[in-house]
């Protein structure tokens, strides 16, 4: 259960952002807006950066698998400089979760999760409920941030682009004509 509601779900998501990283790219390239410029684009100014929400996307995926007992993460210290370090990241984070043990994340959804925040914020909760009230939330978070710089900068960016992986399960012939 605590498996199949996060690395397949996390996979799902870093595949979408980076398709629209690669998306953003070319059409940076096409609009005259520089990669420099997308990297450090943000919605607000007290938010974090596009290069800081492709990292936190990253680290949460890695984070709630390691908090479950997977171990041998990836760790991303500082933002990347580029669009290529943001793909790395993006790899490097999919190819650790695929190293994940379903066993390992399953074996006791009421067993004690507890982490403490670099404010000083210690939570203690089930790892159910811990996926379901931290880890999924926080992972959506900064996904969707780094959606929403994204379209802030003006990359034609929609519904599709973030749920793409939807389109496996389509029932044939419903698709919209174009």
């Amino acid at each position: 259960m605590l498996y199949e509601s996060t690395v397949p779900a996390y996979a799902n998501g870093l595949r979408a952002l980076s398709a629209q990283l690669d998306k953003a790219l070319a059409w940076g390239k096409d609009n005259g807006v520089g990669e420099l410029q997308l990297l450090a684009a943000r919605i607000a100014p007290d938010m974090f950066p596009l290069a800081a929400q492709v990292r936190f996307s990253c680290l949460q995926a890695l984070q709630s698998p390691t908090r479950l007992g997977a171990a041998g993460a990836p760790a991303f210290e500082e933002d990347a400089a580029d669009f290529a370090g943001l793909q790395q990241q993006i790899a490097d984070s999919l190819g650790w979760l695929e190293t994940v043990d379903r066993a390992a994340l399953d074996a006791d959804p009421d067993r004690a999760v507890g982490f403490t925040l670099p404010n000083g914020m210690a939570f203690d909760m089930t790892a159910a409920t811990y996926v379901r009230d931290w880890a999924q939330p926080q992972f959506y978070f900064h996904l969707v941030a780094a959606y929403a710089v994204l379209r802030h900068m003006g990359v034609p960016l929609g519904k599709a682009d973030y749920v793409g992986y939807m389109m496996q399960y389509l029932r044939p012939g419903t698709a919209p004509a174009s």
